[in-house]
């Protein structure tokens, strides 16, 4: 089974609505929603007003909400405001970040919390 390309959706595309893939997904606009996908990507100019949720998420842009991923990357452009529930995590030097970062081992699964360890603790990184 082959993989399907990733959608993308164009700067000029603002989406009021729940966005749900098992593939690839590249904001570039605007999404006032939550987005569930396999590989996440936020634009450097994007801007997502809800949760995401993906295997790994690539913030380049911002993000006003929830991220929940196995892996989550904020880059140096990135602005989250919000909590991060993680397996694996990097934020690079100049990201803008608000809010407490979570550890757990199945970031994905929202059922029952978990007896994880709950390493929350919030952090305020500004460039």
């Amino acid at each position: 089974k082959t993989k399907p390309p990733a959608s993308q959706l164009s700067p000029d595309l603002h989406i009021t609505g729940n966005l749900k893939t098992s593939g690839d997904i590249q904001i570039e606009g605007t999404v006032d929603g939550d987005i569930r996908a396999h590989l996440l990507t936020v634009g450097e100019g994007a801007t997502v007003n809800g949760e995401c949720m993906a295997d790994d998420v690539v913030v380049n842009g911002r993000i006003v909400g929830t991220v929940r991923g196995l892996k989550v990357r904020l880059t140096s452009t990135a602005r989250v405001e919000g909590d991060i529930i993680h397996k694996t995590i990097a934020i690079e030097s100049g990201a803008h970040f608000e809010g407490s970062v979570q550890r757990q081992d199945d970031p994905l699964n929202t059922g029952a919390p978990t007896t994880a360890q709950k390493t929350a603790a919030p952090i305020t990184q500004k460039s």
